[in-house]
């Protein structure tokens, strides 16, 4: 089974790794307070799209805003202007790009955090900063979920490190320009295994390592946007038949699609957008083979997109 090359992407340069962590380290200063702390996110990016869906599973609206981001960054370094400001004050004399996600101090106005996942978690575990989230969400029954359930980590950790690997860096290296044919023929396999077993999981329960929803579903929801609206794009028309042929996971990300939390942040015009601009090159025969009507899917759930500042 044959791929094409996946498009090159363009170079951005690394932002300074801000990892502070609320109510981690009595030091740092940064406890759990309502109102104190601001996100910023674009969500045609996938870590912003994970932190956004998870934000609003646990309701914190009120207690931690959100200053959402154009898809495509309006700086020619690959950053965001409008967070210029807080790098500025964050990072002596920095000079490099922008770049989202990012969790702020408004007390300070500085940079807590640039880091995906530790976000999310702190968001997770220090969710006495918010109200509950509005009743009739279903899978949790109007309260807050358990999104890192007490004894489940390691298998969280699992299904991310599943996803980064087995999903989306399986994807990515399918349609590596550098690589060999067989190089992407196994990266191929690897994304086709990953999610056979997924596909036998979620054959038997409607979410993956609990009844409830976990961040666990966050990041396979995600992997699987990213999968059908980006990576598909740079392989054949066999191979993305292949990754269709996986009616319980598909059928599951339709139904996330449809819950508000998820629905309501999925920018299809935006990813679109964002994947232009960052890749170069020719579309494959897998670009005309959408797997799932993302855009119907997220309507069932009454979900509008969130508004974005300067796009």
């Amino acid at each position: 089974m044959s791929v094409t090359p996946l498009a090159t992407h363009l170079p951005v340069r690394p932002a300074p790794a801000f990892r502070g962590r609320i109510g981690r380290d009595a030091r740092s200063g940064h406890y759990a307070v309502p109102r104190r702390y601001r996100l910023h996110l674009s969500t045609a990016d996938p870590d912003g799209l994970r932190i956004a869906v998870t934000h609003t599973l646990l309701g914190l609206d009120r207690a931690c805003p959100v200053t959402f981001l154009p898809a495509v960054p309006d700086c020619p370094d690959g950053g965001h202007r409008a967070l210029r400001p807080l790098y500025d004050a964050s990072a002596h004399r920095y000079t490099g790009p922008a770049l989202a996600p990012v969790l702020s101090d408004d007390w300070s106005g500085r940079i807590v955090s640039t880091h995906g996942p530790d976000i999310a978690r702190d968001l997770a575990e220090r969710s006495e900063m918010g109200d509950p989230p509005a009743e009739g969400w279903g899978s949790f029954g109007g309260g807050r979920p358990a999104l890192y359930p007490r004894g489940a980590e390691s298998e969280v950790e699992a299904v991310e490190r599943m996803c980064a690997r087995g999903i989306e860096g399986a994807a990515q290296r399918a349609g590596d320009a550098g690589a060999g044919e067989a190089e992407r023929a196994a990266a191929l396999d690897e994304l086709l295994t990953t999610l056979d077993v997924l596909e036998q999981g979620l054959s038997a329960q409607p979410y993956l390592i609990s009844d409830q929803i976990t961040a666990a579903d966050v990041e396979l929801w995600v992997a699987l946007v990213q999968l059908d609206t980006v990576h598909r794009h740079h392989l054949d028309a066999d191979a993305v038949h292949c990754i269709a042929g996986h009616p319980a996971l598909w059928a599951y990300a339709r139904r996330l699609a449809a819950h508000p939390a998820f629905g309501a942040h999925l920018d299809l015009d935006g990813i679109a957008r964002r994947h232009r601009a960052r890749c170069q090159g020719l579309e494959a025969a897998g670009s005309a083979v959408q797997i799932l009507d993302w855009a119907t899917h997220a309507a069932d759930g009454d979900g509008a997109p969130p508004q974005v500042n300067g796009d």
